[in-house]
């Protein structure tokens, strides 16, 4: 059985600028500027730069009226004379005044040479028969970016025989792996990690320390990556000293050698500060990077379309479809212009809190003074959304007197002390890496340990939440920090 009936329903919905200047906030200040030039590419109403002149903002005012009239019997509007200037010489549109401007504009770009093509290169030099050269051409393919094969010698000899057609056996391309593991970076070529530092101690001049390094790493390997120095003083009849100086050889290798290798193509990414916070005469002085708030204007020339389009008495189809057009880019251009603005404002408003909420922090460097704060302090102060914080907060770098910063490590949850004071978790973990920093590295501290000292200093948190810490600040276990 069908009913009708009325059901009042009430939903938040963004409207689709609301959507577009959310996006914009969460912009960083380089990608800012790519949606800013791929905006001015696609809106000819917009313009950058100062605007000489004073236009007019109302133009949209008697727009609409002027569209329902139905005195339309002119001929079209000609889009192009509107555009054209007549007192702008053909010279200045040319490169340097005197060549036409159709040169090759693109930036060219050094291609670099691959990981893997360096390595060809070198196995060019080296005299191989047919069947050699299959194998290593195959060995060298399955090398991967750190310089290892992570594949053992029956699967190559599989995988060479189905998709090579090449039939050989494992002593082969043992052989043919031995010639690969000669070549450069050191280490490359290696199976597993104890192979591809002994490759590296082999390339080194032969010294007491390189001899015993190498017989430790061939014998004593699992020992070793434990730090059972105390079984290896045993097995090895050696001293104390002569240890320590076998694994200042061995901290010198490389464990990733394809990691070494840039070949002239690597990225360096750099960081664009988005804000900068600096101390002048005792006080914090906040500024926004000024690539962030660029001169933008709507188009004169787009006006003055309207402007001639409100003079015509009669107008056609075709010069009402124009109009709408142009309507539309003005439009377009005045939301993005204000949403720029708006944009400018809530980054600065964000950032503002957020440095006066950490002042004591921004004051003195000391990362004990930062207080617990969550994205929740910050909204509830500058009476916005957590999200819009979260969007200035996640993409956001601060350049400040102690470092250039993303804006979010300045958050964190709060626990409470012995005397029931609110702390922040940054601060507990930075009075524990100064403890693990301060340890005897020949007996260093356990989680349990650490945690009791944690206690004595007036923070009673568990032995599970000091290694989440720990582990969260990138520091081993205390077995593997232990030094000789």
């Amino acid at each position: 059985m069908l009913k009708q009936h009325l059901q009042f329903k009430l939903a938040q919905k963004l409207s689709p600028q609301q959507i577009q200047l959310m996006k914009l906030i969460q912009l960083p200040t380089q990608a800012f500027e790519q949606r800013l030039k791929q905006e001015l590419e696609e809106n000819p109403a917009l313009e950058s730069g100062k605007e000489s002149l004073d236009t007019e903002d109302d133009y949209g005012d008697t727009l609409e009226g002027d569209l329902d009239a139905e005195t339309i019997n002119t001929d079209d509007i000609n889009i192009d004379d509107y555009l054209s200037d007549d007192e702008i010489p053909d010279y200045r549109t040319q490169t340097r005044n005197y060549s036409p401007d159709d040169d090759e504009k693109s930036i060219p770009y050094a291609a670099g040479v691959s990981f893997n093509q360096y390595l060809m290169n070198q196995l060019n030099t080296i005299d191989l028969n047919d069947e050699e050269w299959a194998i290593a051409e195959f060995l060298v393919g399955s090398i991967d970016e750190s310089g290892y094969i992570r594949r053992t010698i029956p699967d190559i000899m599989d995988d060479l025989a189905f998709t090579q057609n090449v039939y050989v056996e494992e002593a082969a391309i043992q052989n043919v792996l031995k010639i690969v593991q000669e070549l450069d970076p050191p280490g490359v070529g290696s199976r597993a990690l104890d192979e591809c530092l002994i490759i590296q101690l082999k390339r080194k001049e032969t010294t007491p320390s390189v001899e015993l390094a190498t017989e430790i790493l061939e014998k004593s390997f699992e020992q070793f990556t434990k730090k059972h120095y105390q079984k290896l003083l045993q097995k090895h009849n050696i001293t104390e000293e002569e240890l320590k100086d076998a694994v200042a050889e061995i901290e010198k290798l490389n464990p990733k050698p394809g990691g070494s290798y840039s070949g002239g193509n690597k990225i360096i990414e750099h960081i664009v500060p988005d804000f900068s916070i600096k101390i002048v005469e005792g006080e914090l002085e906040l500024s926004l990077n000024s690539r962030n708030a660029p001169d933008l204007h709507v188009s004169k020339e787009y006006n003055n379309m309207l402007e001639g389009y409100k003079q015509s008495k009669d107008r056609t189809k075709a010069q009402k479809d124009a109009v709408l057009f142009i309507k539309q880019k003005l439009d377009g251009a005045k939301w993005f212009i204000d949403a720029i603005k708006q944009r400018q404002q809530t980054l600065f408003i964000t950032m503002n809190a957020i440095m006066e909420y950490q002042r004591e922090y921004f004051l003195s460097g000391d990362e004990r003074k930062l207080k617990p704060m969550i994205l929740k302090d910050i909204a509830d102060t500058i009476n916005m959304d957590v999200s819009t914080v979260s969007r200035v907060a996640n993409s956001k770098y601060v350049d400040t007197p102690y470092g250039t910063r993303l804006i979010k490590e300045y958050f964190s949850e709060s626990m409470k002390n012995v005397e029931g004071e609110d702390v922040s978790t940054k601060e507990i973990k930075k009075i524990l890496e100064n403890v693990i920093s301060e340890e005897n590295k020949k007996k260093p501290l356990t989680d349990e340990k650490l945690a009791a000292l944690l206690k004595e200093k007036g923070y009673p948190i568990a032995r599970r939440t000091v290694a989440k810490y720990r582990e969260q600040l990138g520091i081993s276990v205390a077995r593997l920090r232990k030094q000789i």
